[in-house]
């Protein structure tokens, strides 16, 4: 990732630190780069973001929620990769894709996941454009699809009427 940025784009870039992962990590990562390590947390990361690359998993779902464009990457060993694809059978991984059912973001698996090809996708949904466009209306129906904003105090309501009706308190 940091390979895909470096020398290309002109702005700050951070990476979000994992609250359980040892800072001397990070750092040896970013060497000498332009990237700085941000340790605010995830959500005020986004919060301020212009676009990401997100390694698969939950955090995908979080970056979509908070409308920021993104590039899932993701590379693991080769042995490992070749058993999950042939005992997991999904279209997509990220959960923005398995959700909606289509490429809502790029996926870069294992040999996509290149510095060349990974700068052209973020260039794709950094400017204005098409697809950065359509992204962000895809972000907006998968809001929907997973009941809009509120869907947690909803949630929480629901769970009280049942609580009650049943007396389980």
């Amino acid at each position: 990732m940091l390979k895909a940025i470096e020398g290309h784009f002109d702005f700050p870039v951070f990476i979000g630190k994992a609250p359980s992962v040892d800072e001397s990590f990070y750092l040896s990562l970013i060497g000498n780069s332009n990237a700085k390590l941000f340790h605010g947390g995830t959500y005020a990361l986004l919060a301020g973001a212009k676009a990401a690359l997100v390694t698969s998993g939950t955090a995908t779902l979080e970056t979509a929620l908070f409308k920021v464009p993104e590039v899932v990457c993701y590379k693991g060993g080769y042995l490992s990769y070749l058993l999950a694809k042939s005992l997991v059978k999904v279209k997509y991984i990220s959960l923005v894709n398995l959700i909606l059912d289509r490429a809502a973001v790029p996926e870069l698996i294992q040999q996509e996941f290149t510095p060349e090809i990974c700068r052209v996708k973020l260039t794709e949904i950094i400017e204005k454009g098409a697809a950065r466009n359509r992204m962000l209306d895809d972000f907006e129906e998968l809001q929907q699809k997973l009941g809009g904003p509120g869907a947690s105090l909803r949630t929480a309501k629901e769970m009280l009427v049942i609580i009650k009706k049943n007396q389980i308190v």
